[in-house]
């Protein structure tokens, strides 16, 4: 499979391409993109550009009906889209159907929103003080970067996209260098029922896409990825002021009170929580805190579910967990899982690496560590992998303390068959978004404010705020002569 940039309502081939490898097969291509050269991202700039005042003049209500006609039919090549993201990602092919899926819900929600984007309101003159009624109003911005990781690219797509073009902007997005395909194949087949320019599709090497963060006609920059790859997106977007919305890794943490009901409902939602894309998601739960009296209970209940993992192909019936999608990534989780051997912890791993031509992938067998010491970075940072830590407490008090001693305020949940404390302990979390006897991507309210705190990043996505986040606003006020004459006197 190849595929090609789309610039200004044209597909564009590239003379150099980027090779995309299967994670799960060593030395087997699923495909080519197309990598773009500087010039290529200047041009989709100035395509972006040049669409932007049809665009943005047109009623939110308008740009919401041509954004219905352009979703229409998206999933007429969703079978072929997951079997592609698998392919790419190493994900089984549900998780790659759903990822699609995902993306058409959200922009639909979005449309749903399409009545508010216009929405201001007055401030009326307030005799003796201030003599003027003021229109507050809100205006696109302008050009917009939407970056997405490899994880669930199409999926992570839909947070923002439709919000950026029903709030007014248009917008190019970049989809992950080492899983491109799927991705660009779903957004090109949307820009081509949109006006050339509005929503435009660059692949390529980073280092050849500056200009989608510093070209001064980039009005915004909306990244999904590491902290680390957050922190160089602000530093080069600081040098031309362009503002930018960041949602980062997540060192999320489980609560589970002495009263949380362990039953195998729970347990399937935890166990989906932890490991569903081989741990490769970052509001999965990474940290499992367990009130010491239920901690055998659900240690077990894990451990049933562990010794059913079936490791392979995405793509082959059976497979229950595929690959990581890097090797520097298995590499990695490799380390923080030896290091807590080392240390003397119980690390239990389950499951059988498969073999054949799936030999030497980047399989990883899923474990556990039973009350690691803290201080091991199976704790202290993101795995992004198949293994979790699930770590005793005896009070309420030190829970919350351990689960807010973190880096990151991505999610976090709270499980209990007590409402008060489910309220009390959930408030006092210190991340952008809480569960209640669940956790994860399944059950994320997809109409909701999305988006972490602390080293998690920063700005919202989903719901009215994502598209306010796509806007300035615009204050115009207007003298009322009797309320100017009053105060004269």
């Amino acid at each position: 499979m190849r595929t090609g940039l789309f610039i200004g309502g044209e597909a564009r081939q590239t003379a150099e391409t980027l090779t995309i490898v299967d994670p799960a097969k060593p030395g087997v291509i699923v495909g080519e993109a197309a990598s773009a050269s500087p010039q290529d991202v200047t041009d989709a700039v100035a395509a972006a550009k040049a669409a932007f005042p049809a665009w943005s003049a047109m009623s939110a209500t308008e740009r919401a009906a041509l954004m219905a006609e352009a979703i229409a039919g998206i999933a007429d090549e969703r079978d072929t889209d997951a079997a592609v993201l698998s392919q790419e990602n190493g994900k089984v092919r549900m998780e790659g159907w759903i990822d699609a899926l995902v993306f058409e819900i959200r922009w639909n929600l979005a449309l749903m929103l399409a009545d508010e984007v216009d929405t201001g309101k007055t401030l009326p003159v307030v005799p003796g003080h201030i003599p003027v009624t003021t229109e507050v109003a809100f205006q696109p911005l302008g050009v917009v970067t939407v970056i997405v990781p490899f994880n669930w690219p199409i999926a992570i797509l839909g947070a923002s996209l439709p919000h950026a073009l029903l709030a007014g902007n248009t917008a190019i997005v970049k989809p992950p260098p080492s899983a491109p395909l799927a991705t660009t194949r779903v957004v090109q087949r949307v820009a081509e029922k949109l006006p050339p320019g509005v929503l435009n599709v660059v692949t390529g090497r980073d280092e050849n896409m500056a200009e989608l963060i510093q070209n001064p006609d980039i009005a915004k920059v909306c990244f999904t990825g590491s902290v680390n790859g957050g922190k160089r997106i602000m530093e080069m977007a600081a040098k031309t002021l362009t503002r930018v919305t960041l949602e980062l890794g997540g060192n999320d943490a489980a609560v589970f009170l002495e009263d949380a009901i362990i039953d195998d409902t729970h347990l399937d939602r935890l166990f989906a929580a932890i490991y569903d894309t081989t741990g490769q998601i970052c509001m999965n739960t990474k940290r499992v805190y367990v009130h010491r009296s239920r901690m055998d209970e659900l240690v077990a209940g894990l451990e049933a579910r562990l010794n059913t993992v079936v490791l392979g192909y995405g793509l082959d019936q059976g497979t229950t967990m595929g690959p990581l999608h890097q090797p520097a990534q298995k590499a990695f989780v490799e380390e923080i899982i030896q290091e807590a051997k080392d240390a003397g912890a119980d690390v239990r791993e389950y499951g059988t690496l498969p073999g054949g031509d799936l030999a030497g992938g980047n399989f990883l067998r899923p474990a556990m560590v039973i009350d690691p010491d803290p201080s091991l970075r199976v704790v202290t940072q993101e795995q992004f992998g198949p293994v979790i830590p699930i770590i005793p407490f005896d009070t309420e008090e030190e829970a919350v303390a351990a689960a807010n001693d973190t880096w990151s305020g991505l999610c976090g949940s709270v499980w209990t068959a007590d409402v008060d404390a489910a309220n009390r302990v959930g408030s006092q979390l210190v991340c952008g978004y809480v569960w209640v006897n669940d956790h994860g991507a399944t059950r994320l309210d997809l109409r909701a404010p999305f988006g972490g705190m602390k080293q998690s990043g920063f700005g919202r996505e989903q719901g009215i705020e994502g598209v306010r986040a796509f806007q300035d606003t615009r204050s115009i006020a207007t003298i009322d002569p009797e309320a100017l004459a009053a105060m004269a006197h």
